[in-house]
């Protein structure tokens, strides 16, 4: 009984370990270096796909008007645009897996800015599944002769180039919340101090540019395509800036030279005043 008694108190102090070595787990696990740079990767990801699928492969296939054409180029390009359509899959999650994780590193700075982010990404990932299904369709209607036999050569190549029309005008409407969601994570970056202040300005700078360009574009064609190239700027070095960041600095570090966080009921909570 004696040596049973003995034996409690190396018990209480091995539990008390694993619960410590527990805490420290989730401490680096939720660490805020470490959500940025997940989130980075993530990022990298949707410019690789979202890249491919929107900078390469849909100007290759759609020819605006030009309903023969299209079909050609749908026909010529059967295989890759069947990867196009997983790719735009693919990029939608990513961009999901950012805003979540970007959420959980920037939640305590405001939470209702940031489930606004959230949101914005959430509806801009669903426009983008939804037109990855009308360019699928497009890609059957092109290459499926049963479609020629009940419309007529010319029918069905109109109904693909209505498809492709849809799914590339669904990309513009997107783009409404492409820009939206870097105002929020502006603001954020900017008041966490986590991120560079410019970084924020810059993000904010970006999702103004990117709905100017967008309005111009319905609004007055010509004269969108004229500012087109400058309003891309801004994006391009938020995005790539906002990237590089993520993935190679993370945040920036606390006065004692490391970003800290402790966990409780509310989730993740930063510990120190960042420099």
């Amino acid at each position: 009984m004696a040596s049973h008694e003995r034996l409690q108190p190396a018990e209480k102090s091995t539990f008390t370990s694993n619960a410590s070595h527990k805490d420290e787990g989730a401490s680096t696990m939720n660490s805020p270096k470490r959500l940025a740079r997940i989130a980075g990767v993530f990022y990298l990801f949707v410019g690789i796909f979202g890249g491919f699928a929107e900078g390469f492969l849909d100007p290759k296939l759609y020819v605006a008007g030009n309903a023969a054409a299209t079909v050609g180029n749908v026909v010529a390009n059967a295989g890759l645009m069947r990867f196009g359509v997983v790719a735009h899959l693919v990029d939608a999650t990513f961009f999901v897996l950012v805003a979540m994780t970007l959420y959980s590193l920037l939640q305590h700075v405001n939470k209702i800015v940031a489930r606004t982010m959230l949101v914005f990404v959430v509806l801009a990932a669903g426009i983008i599944s939804l037109n990855a299904v009308f360019q699928f369709e497009g890609l059957r209607v092109a290459t499926d002769s049963a479609y020629a036999t009940a419309f007529g050569i010319a029918g069905s190549n109109a109904i693909v180039l209505l498809l492709l029309d849809i799914q590339h005008y669904g990309t513009f409407a997107a783009q409404v919340f492409f820009g939206l969601w870097l105002a929020p994570l502006g603001y954020l970056a900017y008041k966490s101090g986590l991120f560079p202040k410019a970084l924020g300005v810059v993000l904010i700078v970006a999702s103004v540019a990117y709905l100017v360009d967008l309005l111009a574009a319905f609004l007055a064609p010509d004269f969108g395509a004229t500012i087109h190239g400058f309003l891309a700027i801004p994006p391009t070095i938020a995005e790539v800036w906002m990237l590089g960041y993520l993935l190679v600095k993370g945040v920036r570090e606390t006065a004692a030279g490391a970003p800290t966080v402790r966990t409780g009921k509310t989730g993740l909570v930063l510990g120190e005043k960042l420099s």
